[in-house]
């Protein structure tokens, strides 16, 4: 048979210390994992408790500055005040009911700021040219009377700029993919609005709205791979001691046979 060099001691802790070095790293993603697991358990706790809740009053101006996605979005809100349907805005959306737009529209609140409430989902067949026209307010649109008097009540939303999924925002031709509160105000010329908007519920649209607005389609789920990649790192930890033992007890005599 032919005769192998044994290998050098300076080899041999080599193997181990690359051998323990990628255990212990495996090991600490493995435990990263199991800590991610806990918060996102928390997380989805602490919203299931927001959605069930009885509705509050919708944050304040004195608090905007303070909202934040994982301590407010989906608490339950109630508004009182009334609509401004001539700045609705159809915002692109893919639902449960297909293809279509969210309807956005500003509500005046009785506190005296506005808050963009998605009124709900249409089909993209009802969003005919020239429906929506892009509209700017040329006064204090919430000043004098204003429309019927409503109570809303729905999930808080946090403002989502940036457009949607390689498509930005078009204000100017009035062609929108994501929610951003911000932006939506400025081209509608629109001043003291808060920084987040509202998913009105279920049969919510008034009898006098230009147009019925499916609401209560929100969607709350979050992906939740935290175990399977823990139990993945773990694995590969095992794996990377069980062949360091293998080699420590039969390598020295592989290669002297």
């Amino acid at each position: 048979m032919p005769h192998h060099q044994p290998r050098s001691a300076l080899a041999r802790r080599v193997v181990v210390v690359v051998a323990l070095l990628l255990a212990v790293l495996f090991a600490g993603l493995g435990t990263w994992q199991v800590m991610r697991l806990q918060w996102k358990l928390d997380l989805i706790a602490r919203v299931d408790a927001r959605v069930h809740a009885l509705p509050a009053a919708a944050p304040p101006a004195a608090r905007w500055a303070q909202l934040s996605k994982a301590a407010d979005e989906y608490r339950r809100v109630r508004l009182v005040g009334h609509y401004l349907y001539q700045f609705t805005t159809p915002v692109q959306a893919l639902s449960e009911l297909g293809a279509g737009f969210w309807l956005l529209t500003p509500f005046c609140t009785t506190e005296g700021h506005i808050v963009f409430i998605n009124r709900g989902f249409i089909p993209a067949a009802d969003n005919k040219p020239g429906t929506y026209a892009a509209r700017r307010a040329s006064a204090n649109p919430c000043a004098g009377q204003g429309g019927e008097k409503l109570t809303i009540t729905g999930l808080l939303r946090i403002s989502e700029p940036g457009g949607g999924f390689l498509r930005e925002n078009d204000p100017a031709g009035n062609r929108w993919y994501s929610r951003d509160v911000a932006l939506l105000a400025q081209a509608r010329g629109l001043a003291n609005v808060a920084p987040y908007f509202v998913d009105a519920g279920k049969n919510q649209d008034p009898p006098g709205a230009p147009e019925r607005a499916v609401g209560g389609l929100t969607v709350i789920a979050f992906q939740n791979n935290h175990l399977i990649y823990a139990l993945t790192w773990y694995a590969l930890a095992v794996m990377v001691l069980g062949a360091w033992w293998w080699v420590r007890r039969h390598g020295a005599r592989l290669t002297d046979d």
